[in-house]
């Protein structure tokens, strides 16, 4: 009798057992679908990057995540949705340092705080910027541009894709470093400006690696430098501008992952694994690269840091040169 009551109870103690870690499994994250918000139209290497790294990150979860394009206003209207959400890790947003760094220098108001309304989760990947010119330009590198430039005056002019755009405040930057007074020509977006560019409507446009590189291998623009401190693994005979004496001049267009505020700690931590195993993924990698972004993983306080950074600076280019938000 004593026999049967001990296996009885040792029988009850791993049924309770079973059943409290089948309870912690069940509690455990995700148990649902997420939603990644990507605050880029649909087509563009945002959206693009975004559905790489949903498709594995889903696989890596266990769960779907399904992406939700809500472009508009500079990324704001994506933006102020996820800042909106519930802080449960089931809603996220893909998105780039416009809505970090760009958008707070050029807009007195946003409708989200982009350090009290998020949470970074990890970056995924960067991208160069470059300059590049009109193949009938007699000049062919930094020197050559900036000897143009400054003897035309605001008689030169360059393009960008869009007024308060990284590549907007790459120009800034490059003027002030180089002293020089272009005329800047707003576009809006980068297909727009290279078909001006590749006509001779304008000599030189700032652009992303990922727009120009097909225009530059086919010949129809030259590359004249990249704007990031080491060349570009798609680009490697491509010159920086630091190289032509111009150290200050620094900026690429990077994608992360955020969370809202008050996301669990845990929470966080399986995301950014989970996009760190992503970009271990040889597919994946190659996926980016040829997207023309560079697989870059970092934690949530990379992140926070390179946030930290490029504030400041965004601001005070955003102050010397007035660009402001229309």
């Amino acid at each position: 009798m004593f026999m049967q009551r001990r296996k009885f109870a040792v029988a009850c103690a791993v049924i309770a057992l079973a059943a409290s870690a089948g309870a912690v499994q069940a509690a455990g994250y995700p148990q649902r679908p997420i939603q990644l918000i990507v605050p880029f139209p649909p087509g563009g290497a945002g959206d693009v990057l975004g559905r790489i790294i949903a498709k594995r990150m889903g696989q890596e979860l266990g769960q779907s995540i399904i992406v939700e394009n809500k472009a508009g206003a500079g990324t704001i209207l994506g933006a102020q949705t996820v800042a909106k959400a519930e802080p449960d890790g089931y809603t996220l947003l893909l998105s780039s340092g416009t809505t970090f760094t760009v958008n707070p220098a050029v807009y007195d108001k946003l409708p989200y705080s982009p350090s009290q309304d998020f949470q970074p989760v990890g970056m995924v990947g960067r991208a160069a910027l470059i300059i590049v010119a009109n193949p009938q330009t007699p000049y062919s590198d930094v020197k050559g541009l900036v000897d143009a430039a400054r003897k035309q005056g605001d008689k030169f002019s360059y393009g960008s894709f869009g007024i308060g755009t990284v590549s907007h405040f790459a120009g800034e930057m490059f003027q002030e470093a180089a002293g020089t007074h272009m005329t800047h020509i707003p576009y809006k977006g980068s297909s727009p400006a290279m078909t001006d560019l590749i006509g001779g409507q304008i000599p030189v446009l700032f652009d992303t690696v990922v727009s120009a590189m097909p225009q530059i291998k086919s010949g129809k623009v030259k590359a004249i430098a990249v704007t990031t401190p080491q060349r570009s693994g798609f680009l490697p005979d491509v010159p920086t501008v630091a190289e032509a004496g111009y150290p200050d001049v620094s900026m690429d267009t990077w994608i992360a992952v955020f969370a809202p505020k008050r996301v669990p700690a845990d929470v966080v931590a399986t995301l950014n694994a989970a996009i760190t195993k992503t970009l271990q993924d040889p597919d994946t990698q190659n996926q980016l690269r040829a997207s023309g972004f560079e697989p870059t993983p970092m934690d949530g306080a990379g992140v926070a840091r390179i946030i930290a950074e490029e504030t400041p600076r965004f601001a005070q280019i955003a102050k010397r040169a007035g660009i402001k938000a229309q």
